[in-house]
């Protein structure tokens, strides 16, 4: 149903997302170098939850709106490819901050890490333009239900994110302090997620393609 190439599409798209500074980067890192890493793969328990609200909305039909209303399907890429070149520019300006330079937090029980976490995912702008702008560029209606493409290829991100944002957070004590050591390498890093995320940003502005739904 799923074609290996449409698989490894995605999975490369999220893979350069996930690397990329935002939202989620940014908090467990900072909770993961303030507090531990036990708060911060708390945090990440909540994160996983807001992918899988994402993936249900997907999975749900979110796409049929887009088909009904095509403007609003263009008008979402545009303002997702606007976001991800604001993000690019704020990484290479300049003065612009590294992800693991962390924020300082206040210390918090794990329900309200577990909270943030998910608030952190739900209100993610990056992760939405994902699931909206993205992942349908992939779905082909000619293979079969669109729901259950959308299933497995929002599974293949949410592995691919959870995975890679746990080594993030069990790392970002030592990458931190690394980073902190060597400024150029802390510049190199600025620089790759900076460029990711204007070549996302191109991609999604560039793309020509129509939301997708299933055929009966």
């Amino acid at each position: 149903m799923v074609t290996v190439g449409a698989l490894v599409g995605v999975a490369l798209v999220a893979l350069g997302l996930v690397l990329t500074p935002g939202p989620n980067m940014v908090y467990l890192v900072s909770r993961s170098v303030t507090q531990g890493r036990r708060a911060g793969l708390v945090s990440l328990l909540g994160v996983a939850v807001g992918f899988l609200v994402y993936l249900a909305a997907a999975v749900a039909g979110i796409a049929t709106v887009f088909v009904l209303v095509p403007a609003l399907y263009v008008a979402v890429k545009l303002a997702g490819a606007a976001y991800l070149l604001w993000l690019a520019w704020r990484t290479l300006r300049p003065g612009g901050r590294s992800a693991f330079t962390p924020a300082p937090l206040p210390p918090d029980r794990p329900r309200r890490l577990f909270t943030m976490g998910l608030v952190t995912n739900l209100l993610n702008p990056k992760i939405a333009i994902l699931y909206v702008s993205l992942l349908p560029q992939f779905i082909d209606p000619a293979r079969g239900h669109v729901a259950v493409q959308s299933l497995l290829l929002g599974l293949t991100q949410i592995s691919i994110a959870l995975t890679v944002n746990a080594l993030i957070v069990l790392t970002a004590g030592s990458v931190s302090a690394f980073l902190t050591r060597r400024p150029a390498w802390a510049r190199a890093q600025r620089y790759v997620m900076g460029s990711v995320l204007a070549g996302l940003a191109i991609r999604i502005a560039a793309d020509r393609s129509r939301a997708a739904v299933a055929t009966p």
